[in-house]
């Protein structure tokens, strides 16, 4: 009894070193482990009527994100990742990637603050200081990033901080190919 007793431990560290050794080779092989299935792929971007984070009088509504692809990135200035996001954002804007963001859960105040103190990537930029859109898009948190075509169809759905490194393996191609692909 006291042998299997001795032996339970080996078996359990065994079993969570297999698992993790799993992981580590799935990564190694440049399957992203963020990518969650969303049932909003080659379906249009959810309705909405939204103020925008810099002119509260100013209403944004899908339709606003319709005639060029673009990168909708949701946002808060709690979320510490978005602030490590943030600088890619702002270059790829300056290269001409199409940037609108959803302000998530969040004040306006601390929003414009934000965007004063660290540069503004978006082109349009929505309050969803309640969350509904949020929830419509399935939002786990923030930062997620949604790639949609130009006539608004959700393309991918890409969740966590898009550093140079995600971009290029993940939604460089993707982007360019909508581009590509609204040109008459």
């Amino acid at each position: 009894m006291r042998r299997v007793l001795l032996v339970v431990p080996l078996l359990i560290f065994l079993l969570l070193a297999g698992f993790f050794l799993r992981d580590l080779l799935s990564k190694e092989e440049g399957k992203n482990e963020l990518t969650l299935p969303s049932p909003l792929i080659n379906q249009p971007f959810p309705e909405f009527s939204l103020a925008s984070v810099l002119d509260e009088q100013q209403t944004i509504t899908r339709d606003d994100l319709l005639g060029k692809p673009a990168l909708v990135n949701v946002w808060a200035t709690w979320c510490v990742a978005c602030r490590v996001e943030h600088p890619v954002l702002n270059k790829l804007s300056a290269q001409g990637v199409v940037i609108h963001g959803v302000n998530y859960k969040d004040e306006t105040i601390a929003a414009q603050k934000w965007l004063k103190d660290f540069h503004n990537p978006y082109q349009l930029n929505i309050s969803d200081a309640k969350g509904r859109l949020g929830l419509d898009l399935g939002v786990y948190g923030a930062p997620e990033t949604f790639l949609i075509d130009a006539d608004g169809v959700v393309r991918y759905k890409f969740i966590g901080v898009i550093d140079e490194q995600v971009w290029e393996r993940e939604l460089a191609a993707q982007y360019q190919a909508l581009v590509e692909e609204a040109k008459p």
